[in-house]
């Protein structure tokens, strides 16, 4: 290929070039003006210009292409690292800054040389500054190490100098980054090292210590209060609060326990455990101690009744609150858990109570029991499993495993050198699982054992008291809360249950100032409908219209449906009125079947009557102001009661025909019969889930009536009344004979079948 010569564009010198062989095999001058035939070059300079601008272009291409290199990662490096060299050099020489000056300059090198002598004052002086320099510059100077050659020496844990420290600069070191040698082992990101500088405390240990009151760990230490719940204990079938026995929410900072939520449950600090409600509230066969949110200050009785109103979020006063509460949080001194030998073992106890605060209780079970094995003699590893065993029974539902954890939580308190706080914990928390299983008189010997170790806490006394209630020994409760109140006479919580003692033994006068007293104080566990309703109740008796400041009071706290509707083991949504007619309730038929065959039935009554008014067993339930009031149950809580049909035959026989009567778990079938001159107390009857039929059978013609809410009404032999007791009724017997009625229960026609099923019965 002959080469074109451009005068214009190319003046450069001619050089001479070694001749080339042509294909004829004669050689050649180049570099020539090249204008005879194979007198040039092969190929020019221009040539091999283009093709390597082709090759650098397709090379650029396919680096593109292929993503060989990370353009993204290089520039991001390029931009960190931003060491000069040279400033790098002088953080090297700096070692050998022998006057003190901050730099290595030319009277340092004399120094170096022996041509001058360092002075003292600097020369002691420079170690640390060097020391300091040479650990900032050191992932930089170990680079340029490797660039010559160099091996970089690695760092040991042990050494100093390997410590990492931050730069004046306060720049990410990228190049330590870059200079690992070594991979590091993966760290999870929750993980929180140990201190190496603490030998005795661990700066998270009170986070793991923390009792646990909700089945995980917690991590805000609750209030040092504790309460119990105010009235789980079945004292009248007119006045018990329902619950369903579940899972139970955890105790406060002195209650270990740990359940079954709480509440979840968030939670208020000084919430009692109790078994979570179901759909609709049924009462517990075993008493479970139940949360209660702090009330506001209730008001005086004289005052009339009026809504309660909050502060707006985010006020001055509010927000004040706020912050006093958490300057209190953090004086008050977490409960500790560990003994030395645990803190010996924390780090693989706080690996186990993870796995359980994560919910995997399996896991932690097996974890705990692997600790016990190893470690039999701490406390804390076999509270743990004890802790553990009570989720997985929780997890389970079973009673088998809840009694497991029941004996560890005893073993956990028995062992030598458990931390007080620890004892505590693992006592409440067996107390109330022992009355969750309905071993009552198992945990009051625990709640025993409890007030002899601690004999000053007042709340653990109260837990006591409740525990003789749940046992039905309102003497020994009486006792207990008389010890309290003269300790603590402003204990509001044992007031309201003291006030409630006194009521049941119709003390009503001496009732009111406790009951009252008690409800103002606002303290945790006061707050309760029983209560109101007793207080309410016991002003009613003596003639106080206060009574229904009080119920309003209880209804705006949700204790009650309404004013007039105070029940307390109730189903929300049914329809509530005081009076129904037979086609409201749907029961028409059976409605007419009593109508129809109400002389019969009266006849049989008479009949039991005559041959031995004892089978009429007087009413029970202090309902009676004055008078006489006799009962004949055939059904109670959905069964036959004895052989009570033997006597009236007839009567039961047509009665079977009717499921939704005798089948009435919550309800009665019974023949009333009250005397001249009785009068029955304002009250109301336990469930909204049922209501009441009355057949007249022996009806004088005046002086007999009923009031339910506003109206009264009279009976009529022969004739059906249905009212809903839910609602507060009053009778009077003002006749110059005896009246008979026959009762029956119906369940609420609102009700599923499911529920009529599955309702617990009262």
């Amino acid at each position: 290929m002959a080469q074109r010569k451009n005068n214009k564009s190319h003046s450069r010198k001619e050089v001479k070039t070694p001749p080339v062989e042509s294909k004829n095999g004669k050689k050649t001058e180049g570099g020539g003006a090249g204008g005879g035939a194979g007198g040039g070059p092969k190929y020019s300079v221009f040539t091999w210009v283009v093709v390597l601008g082709l090759l650098g272009v397709w090379s650029s291409m396919a680096v593109v292409y292929f993503d060989i290199v990370d353009y993204d990662s290089v520039i991001a490096r390029a931009k960190e690292f931003r060491l000069n060299f040279s400033d790098v050099l002088q953080g090297k020489l700096m070692a050998y800054d022998t006057d003190g000056d901050g730099d290595f300059d030319v009277e340092d090198a004399k120094v170096l040389l022996g041509l001058k002598e360092a002075e003292p004052g600097a020369v002691g002086a420079s170690p640390e500054t060097t020391g300091a320099s040479e650990r900032i510059v050191e992932p930089t100077n170990q680079q340029a190490a490797q660039q010559q050659g160099e091996e970089p020496k690695e760092a040991t844990s042990g050494d100093p100098a390997a410590e990492e420290t931050p730069s004046a600069s306060g720049s990410h070191d990228v190049e330590s980054e870059i200079q690992a040698a070594v991979p590091l082992p993966s760290i999870e990101d929750d993980f929180i090292p140990d201190d190496p500088r603490e030998d005795v405390a661990h700066p998270y240990e009170d986070e793991v210590d923390t009792i646990d009151t909700t089945g995980v760990l917690v991590e805000e230490p609750p209030s040092q209060e504790s309460i119990v719940d105010s009235g789980r204990y079945v004292t009248s079938s007119e006045v018990t609060q329902e619950s369903e026995p579940a899972v139970t929410a955890e105790e406060p900072s002195e209650s270990p326990a740990e359940p079954p939520p709480e509440p979840e449950q968030q939670p208020e600090p000084v919430l009692e455990p109790e078994p979570v409600l179901a759909a609709e509230p049924e009462p517990a066969p075993e008493p479970e101690q139940q949360p209660q949110p702090e009330p506001e200050p209730v008001l005086e009785p004289e005052s009339q009744p009026q809504t309660e109103t909050r502060p707006e979020t985010g006020s001055v006063p509010e927000a004040e609150g706020s912050t006093e509460k958490l300057k209190e949080k953090a004086k008050k001194k977490k409960p500790k858990l560990f003994n030395k030998f645990d803190k010996t073992i924390k780090a693989e106890i706080d690996a186990a109570e993870k796995l359980r605060k994560k919910g995997k209780v399996d896991e932690a079970l097996r974890a705990f029991e692997s600790l016990v094995q190893q470690y039999p003699q701490s406390p804390r590893a076999r509270y743990g499993k004890a802790q553990a065993e009570d989720d997985v029974a929780e997890k389970l539902r079973s009673n088998d495993m809840l009694q497991r954890a029941i004996n560890t939580y005893r073993e956990a308190a028995e062992l030598p050198d458990a931390t007080s706080d620890l004892l505590m914990a693992a006592l409440k928390r067996r107390a109330e699982r022992q009355q969750f299983l309905g071993r009552m008189r198992g945990s009051l010997v625990t709640l025993e054992r409890l007030v002899q170790i601690f004999p000053e806490d007042i709340s653990l006394k109260n837990d006591l008291g409740v525990a003789h209630l749940l046992l039905g020994d309102n003497k020994g409760a009486k006792k207990v809360y008389e010890q309290v109140l003269a300790a603590a006479p402003n204990n509001g919580f044992a007031k309201v249950h003291y006030g409630f003692i006194l009521k049941s033994e119709n003390k009503i006068a001496e009732s009111i100032p406790y009951l009252k007293e008690g409800l103002e104080s606002g303290e945790p566990g006061t707050d309760d409908g029983r209560f109101y309703f007793h207080l309410g109740d016991a002003l009613q008796r003596v003639g106080d219209n206060s009574a229904y400041h009080w119920y309003e009071l209880g209804h705006q706290r949700g204790h009650f449906a309404s004013v007039w509707q105070r029940s307390l083991y109730n189903v929300e949504g049914l329809k509530a009125q005081p009076w129904w007619t037979p086609k409201e309730t749907g029961y028409t038929d059976l409605v007419k079947m009593l109508e129809r065959n109400w002389k019969t039935i009266r006849d049989e009554a008479l009949a039991v009557m005559d041959r031995n008014t004892g089978q009429f067993i007087p009413e029970e339930e202090n309902l009676r102001e004055k008078g006489e009031w006799g009962q004949y149950t055939l059904w109670q809580q959905g069964k036959k009661v004895g052989n009570s049909c033997q006597g009236v035959p007839k009567t039961c026989s047509l009665l079977e025909k009717h499921p939704e009567a005798t089948g009435c778990k919550r309800g009665q079938i019974k023949f009333s019969v009250m005397h001249p001159g009785t009068h029955v107390w304002p009250h109301t009857g336990p469930t909204n889930c049922r209501l009441r039929m009355h057949l007249g059978l022996v009806i004088p013609k005046q002086g007999c009536r009923i009031r339910c809410t506003t109206e009264t009404r009279q009976w009529e032999e022969g004739k059906v009344l249905i009212f809903d007791d839910s609602f507060e009724h009053e009778v009077w017997q003002d006749a110059d004979s005896y009246r008979l009625i026959f009762i029956v229960d119906v369940w609420h026609p609102e009700l599923t079948a499911y529920q009529r099923q599955t309702l617990s019965p009262i």
